[in-house]
């Protein structure tokens, strides 16, 4: 099989199949064995069942036989993150304390999946329980930036990430609580979209914060990311933060790309000090492309985006210690020490300590000390406030302006290791996303070139107001057309690991 297949669009995967140009079974076995080639390395995958996903590939074969093909994305592989239930593969949150766990029911956005004739090829690796910036938080390893094995992806979302750089899959599904999607698209040159709030039902994933996680679709380019997007999204009833709407149209948006006559507010509170220069440098060099584009671009001020790091862990992990405390050796999850000499509690206790990784007990612990009686509203109840007027914020500043944008993390992809000992500073690399999460609003990541010094991909961040998830697409494809053309091709194109990826795999 040609390695044409592995960097050709999503769209024109689907094209061909619906031509009859090429098989479903043909190109996900194509991904199957690119997975089999270089996943050793990269660890993007922490399941893959190729009989699963050929014997879905062969299912939507039939149907474009029977000329029925159920959408434009219909036989095309997606990798899924291990936080969506699928009853056809283990669900582990990528934490021990779920190992082999295979779940009764699918959440809903497989179930659209599925129904819009994706090939699941299997889970991807994250952060144990989305707890983390890095991908380095994982019960079955770190996932390896294709940019630089020796880096980390981004988090939680990295091996989503992560498999579509390294070429292991053309779509991918992940969640974004705090930057989870759009922070590993940032560093891996990717493309990573947080929906509106309550866009795209939650029903079937393992929460983490109920009122912050939101799942999202990635791609290699934005018009790719708008289809899988417009695939999963909708009402469920069956998730009462669902919300009653018509899904924008963000595949429209992606393919126009006009931002003539847009009004970009740069967030001042977002540009600030901690930057790396080649972060800055690309940055303003994206401003530039929109305004040469047709769009104006103004500087606003959202005074409480300052706060919203502690306001976030503060919320984040109050909710995550109430949504964690099932997985107490009773009623879900591993049960170590059962031996008849121990009590309820001690049972529980040796669980939880061996089951959850460091990093979900640190907040686990945060989260409960924020809730205990007599500190509630010091530290919740305030963070809550801080959070409506963070929102109040980002309803002002878009009486002016038509987005807001500011870079995606104040540095590029650092190596694995460097600061997993070091919490608050992996903290602060969310200090470009939290605020889209605490008031619900739609965002994305989109390349914006290379750092100078290093050689990494930089995120540019687009915020939308509510509901109006495809000005993030419509800006996005403007910086992607504009930016294409100046690389002369896509910029996953110039990664080195990635060249010597394919390199090797050749040579087999």
């Amino acid at each position: 099989m040609s390695t044409d297949v592995y960097t050709a669009d999503a769209l024109e995967l689907g094209r061909r199949i619906a031509a009859g140009e090429q098989s479903s079974v043909e190109i996900t076995q194509a991904f199957l064995d690119r997975i089999d080639d270089v996943d050793g390395q990269v660890n993007a995958f922490i399941c893959v069942e190729p009989e699963d996903a050929l014997a879905q590939a062969a299912a939507v074969d039939a149907q474009r036989a029977a000329g029925e093909l159920p959408s434009p994305l219909a036989g095309v592989p997606v990798a899924v993150k291990d936080l969506l239930c699928y009853q056809q593969l283990p669900t582990t949150a990528a934490s021990k304390i779920l190992e082999g766990w295979c779940p009764p029911y699918d959440a809903t956005v497989v179930t659209k999946l599925r129904q819009a004739g994706l090939v699941i090829l299997g889970k991807t690796n994250l952060d144990e329980f989305a707890c983390g910036g890095s991908t380095e938080n994982s019960g079955y390893g770190p996932t390896h930036n294709p940019w630089d094995l020796d880096r980390i992806p981004g988090g939680s979302s990295g091996g989503s990430a992560a498999a579509l750089a390294a070429r292991e899959a053309p779509l991918a599904i992940g969640t974004d609580t705090g930057g989870s999607i759009r922070q590993p698209a940032a560093m891996t040159g990717t493309v990573g979209v947080k929906p509106t709030y309550g866009a795209v039902s939650r029903y079937g994933i393992i929460a983490m914060a109920s009122s912050l996680d939101q799942c999202s679709p990635g791609a290699r380019n934005v018009t790719d990311t708008a289809a899988l997007h417009e695939i999963i999204a909708g009402h469920d009833p069956r998730d009462s933060t669902s919300l009653p709407v018509e899904v924008p149209p963000v595949l429209e948006a992606a393919r126009s790309g006009d931002v003539r006559g847009m009004r970009i507010g740069v967030v001042k509170q977002l540009r600030g000090e901690g930057y790396a220069p080649g972060v800055r440098q690309r940055f303003r060099e994206a401003l530039t492309v929109l305004e040469k584009a047709g769009a104006e671009i103004v500087e606003v001020s959202c005074p409480h985006f300052e706060q919203a790091v502690a306001t976030y862990y503060l919320i984040m992990p109050s909710e995550m210690s109430s949504n964690l405390a099932r997985y107490d050796a009773m009623r879900y999850g591993l049960r170590v020490g059962d031996d008849g000499t121990r009590s309820t509690e001690q049972v529980m206790r040796l669980s939880r300590g061996k089951g959850f990784g460091a990093e979900v007990k640190r907040r686990i612990i945060l989260g409960t000390y924020a809730l205990s009686a007599g500190y509630y509203d010091a530290y919740y109840g305030s963070a809550q406030k801080v959070r409506t007027l963070i929102a109040q914020d980002c309803e002002s500043a878009f009486q002016t302006v038509d987005v807001l944008v500011s870079p995606v993390a104040p540095t590029t992809a650092y190596k694995i290791g460097e600061k997993i000992n070091d919490p608050l500073a992996m903290y602060m690399g969310d200090l470009c996303t939290i605020p889209s999460n605490l008031a619900g609003l739609p965002a994305g990541s989109f390349p914006c070139g290379l750092a100078p010094e290093d050689g990494l991909p930089v995120g540019f961040q687009v915020m939308a107001p509510v509901l109006d998830d495809d000005r993030v697409y419509r800006v996005g494809a403007a910086i992607e057309r504009e930016l294409t053309a100046q690389w002369g091709g896509p910029l996953l194109a110039k990664a080195p690991a990635l060249n010597a990826l394919n390199h090797q795999e050749a040579g087999k």
